[in-house]
């Protein structure tokens, strides 16, 4: 049994793969920013009689993450998985976003990711366990009207690759996954995608990345 922490877990992706991984007998640990959300997720796994804990966290406070980790040691808990799941998306074209939107995405989805692991690297040196990076394929190639989020999953993919080489020798090693586009809330708040029923659901990726991994570097879902 491995215990795995996923940031972003109250919804989507965070809160299927925390579902899967339990079922496989994984103790699962959700970190998020809405306490309900993920308390109801909790109630969902250990129904499922798994075990599951979970903490309010805002990753882009690095007070807030400080907070967590001592949090985690006073309640006796190491982590062998930790899985960057948390981010957001804005999107439209570079002249209609505003700087609060670019902060917003930069700061979710590339200094959380950063502070997040830096955070942690210490807890997982011990157990020599593993960073997980969710990055999407705009970590591979521009898109139109997504300018600023995929410039956010560039520097993702930077940072994971330079894990790569730095953590060489730690014990501690990063996957990157990079997946399309799936049908979540995600999308509720823009008209980019016409349909996002034609996506498939969290569901469905949640399963696809834990039957693709195998602690390899790349994880390809959906490119």
């Amino acid at each position: 049994m491995k215990t795995i922490l996923i940031t972003g877990a109250g919804s989507g992706l965070g809160a299927e793969l925390a579902k899967r991984w339990a079922k496989e007998g994984h103790r699962m640990v959700l970190v998020g920013r809405t306490k309900e959300k993920l308390t109801s997720i909790c109630h969902h796994i250990e129904k499922e009689n798994a075990t599951c804990l979970s903490y309010q966290c805002d990753i882009t406070n690095p007070d807030d993450l400080a907070h967590l980790t001592k949090k985690l040691k006073e309640d006796d808990l190491s982590i062998d998985l930790l899985v960057n799941n948390a981010g957001i998306g804005t999107f439209g074209s570079l002249e209609e976003m505003t700087i609060s939107d670019i902060h917003h995405v930069i700061d979710t989805n590339v200094k959380g990711t950063i502070f997040t692991t830096q955070a942690f690297l210490p807890i997982l040196k011990e157990r020599k366990g593993r960073i997980m990076n969710i990055i999407s394929t705009a970590g591979l190639k521009g898109k139109k009207h997504e300018s600023v989020y995929v410039a956010s999953k560039y520097a993702v993919r930077g940072f994971t690759e330079s894990l790569w080489k730095e953590l060489e020798g730690t014990g501690v090693s990063a996957t990157a996954v990079y997946m399309g586009g799936m049908n979540t809330p995600f999308w509720s708040h823009s008209n980019h995608i016409s349909d996002p029923t034609r996506l498939k659901s969290a569901l469905e990726k949640a399963k696809q990345i834990i039957e693709e991994d195998k602690g390899q570097k790349e994880i390809f879902i959906d490119r």
